[in-house]
């Protein structure tokens, strides 16, 4: 059966629910009111709330905030607390180091922590106040091109109401073809439809380097009233060395929150080597070390999460226009990678975005002839001269033993220039090391001890308390080209790391006790939307595509 798409025309179309398109929604109405010009302007976001997708660390420089709302603390801003001082610690198995000289990058104190679920989800109350039609629910599947073939007219969002074939169910509702004049990508870090257009109209095409990935695992804990950071000097902490080791790219982080809470995580580059690496396993390991068991003690997980983040930098940031089309936040590795932030980047990014939309409005001319301001404002701005600072940091991070300190401390003390400028990145996909013999697969038993289901939680309770939801009788939205491949490529080479990375259990070999042939079992229902397994995959066989709208996590603290 063929279902003509209903056809819905705006001016502005945003496609997702981050704090680059939401600043930038605000923005742009703020804007239209100044120089009085009518503009109908939409937001979707695949998520079932604005918010429901949105997971960081979070410390916010405010910057961009009071850029864009001088007067946010009399709007409801969401704060959780300011940053008092800050913490860094180096790890040990069992012991911890204070480092005595913490880098400029990561000096916080004034500087915002934040749920970005709820600050999102305040940013989108204030953008459709202001008149942005606001649609969660509708994810974006398709980018709608003119008759050229190149200039973006629009997106078509999925469907609803398919069942595992593609068939038809009784409450199917056909998707819509969102038509606009410009449409700006948020989509966050591995954007499906910034993705898809890299080819076409060649944002990546004349890029060197790969975008590059971390993810992160994040939890919100209930602390007891009397709590560490009752009385420490400092409510930021960032720690390096333990579970990782220095040679795998990434760390720990434990921020204070509001009603005696606490943020944490584990945050992993995805270009580490060593296959067998499983990202919850060393996550778990990172709350159990002493310093961070001890101010942990007692406490509940509210809730848990994981998100890929772009840390590639300023030389893998994409073409930011195109005819019909801006690129921003995320999707834009708009990302202060040394200094573990990028939600102001994100903002500002969007704001900037609203002015080149207004430019072009009052032109009328939608076309990379004056949409290519956003690239020049961009470069005037203080945002860019951030990211230029760090342009080397990913670089020298993937570096491996006595170089890793040589590199980031050249590039440290040359303002991210390093010992080489434009320093090449190995895409992570090509990063893993064979494993030299074949280890046969066996499912962990854990001491009884060691998940209590209340502040150590088992994968599969991290999912409940993510609140995932999709609806079980869907197509599979991850795609597994070729079958073959998993078990007698990946499995034999590298043991399917998926089924380590993928922090929501999608992926798991199961052995037949008979034929001792291993057989890849997906979980769509458990997916968390993080999209490392579309980043690391090494055969480039697994394709994340988005699922029903409206599916996924829910998240409201994180």
């Amino acid at each position: 059966m063929v279902t003509q798409n209903e056809k819905i025309e705006f001016d502005v179309l945003f496609i997702g629910g981050g704090p680059a398109n939401l600043a930038g929604a605000i923005k742009l109405m703020q804007l239209a009111r100044q120089n009085n010009l009518e503009l109908e302007v939409a937001l979707i976001e695949k998520g079932s709330q604005i918010g429901a997708h949105a997971l960081s660390g979070a410390i916010m420089n405010p910057i961009a905030l009071k850029e864009l709302l001088p007067d946010y603390l009399k709007k409801g801003y969401p704060l959780e607390t300011i940053v008092k001082g800050d913490g860094f610690q180096f790890l040990t198995n069992k012991k911890n180091i204070p480092v005595p000289i913490i880098p400029r990058e990561m000096h916080n104190k004034g500087y915002h922590i934040i749920s970005l679920a709820k600050f999102t989800r305040w940013l989108g109350s204030l953008a459709e106040e202001m008149g942005v039609n606001i649609l969660p629910g509708f994810a974006g599947t398709k980018v709608l091109y003119g008759l050229d073939g190149k200039t973006v007219i629009g997106v078509q969002t999925g469907p609803k109401g398919l069942d595992k074939k593609g068939k038809h169910k009784s409450n199917y509702e056909a998707g819509f073809d969102l038509m606009s004049k410009i449409t700006v990508f948020g989509e966050g870090a591995r954007g499906n439809l910034v993705k898809d257009m890299g080819a076409r109209p060649g944002i990546f095409k004349k890029k060197k380097m790969p975008q590059i990935f971390e993810t992160g695992i994040k939890e919100v804990i209930q602390l007891p009233e009397s709590n560490f950071f009752k009385t420490a000097p400092y409510n930021d902490i960032h720690t390096l060395g333990y579970p990782l080791g220095l040679n795998t790219p990434g760390g720990g982080f434990i921020y204070e929150m509001a009603d005696n809470k606490a943020g944490i995580g584990l945050i992993i580059g995805l270009s580490y080597e060593k296959p067998l690496l499983d990202f919850y396993d060393e996550f778990i390991k990172f709350k159990k070390h002493p310093l961070i068991a001890g101010i942990i003690k007692d406490g509940k997980v509210l809730e848990q999460g994981a998100r890929a983040v772009s840390t590639g930098g300023l030389f893998t940031i994409p073409k930011l226009f195109s005819n019909g089309a801006l690129f921003a936040g995320g999707s834009a590795a708009m990302h202060n990678a040394p200094g573990l932030k990028g939600i102001h980047l994100s903002m500002k990014s969007g704001m900037l975005a609203a002015q080149t939309i207004l430019r072009a409005f009052q032109k009328n001319d939608f076309s990379e002839k004056t949409l290519c301001s956003y690239d020049e404002n961009f470069k005037k701005s203080w945002a860019f001269k951030e990211i230029q600072k760090g342009r080397n940091f990913s670089q020298a991070l993937a570096k491996k033993g006595v170089l890793k300190p040589v590199y980031l401390g050249a590039q440290y003390f040359t303002n991210g220039r390093g010992i080489r400028d434009s320093m090449p990145l190995i895409k992570d996909a090509a990063t893993l090391k064979p494993l030299k013999k074949e280890i046969s697969i066996k499912k962990k038993n854990f001491d009884k001890n060691y998940f209590d289901d209340i502040l150590y939680v088992n994968k599969l309770t991290g999912i409940y308390l993510s609140k995932t939801k999709h609806r079980e009788d869907q197509a599979c939205h991850l795609i597994i080209k070729d079958q073959a491949i998993c078990i007698d490529k990946c499995y034999k080479t590298y043991q399917c790391p998926c089924t380590k990375f993928c922090p929501g259990n999608v992926y798991e070999i199961e052995v037949n006790e008979n034929s001792r042939q291993p057989r890849l079992i997906l979980n769509p229902a458990n997916c968390l939307h993080c999209k490392t397994c579309d980043i690391k995959d090494p055969y480039n066989n697994i394709l994340w595509t988005c699922p029903e709208g409206g599916g996924g996590p829910d998240y409201t603290i994180l």
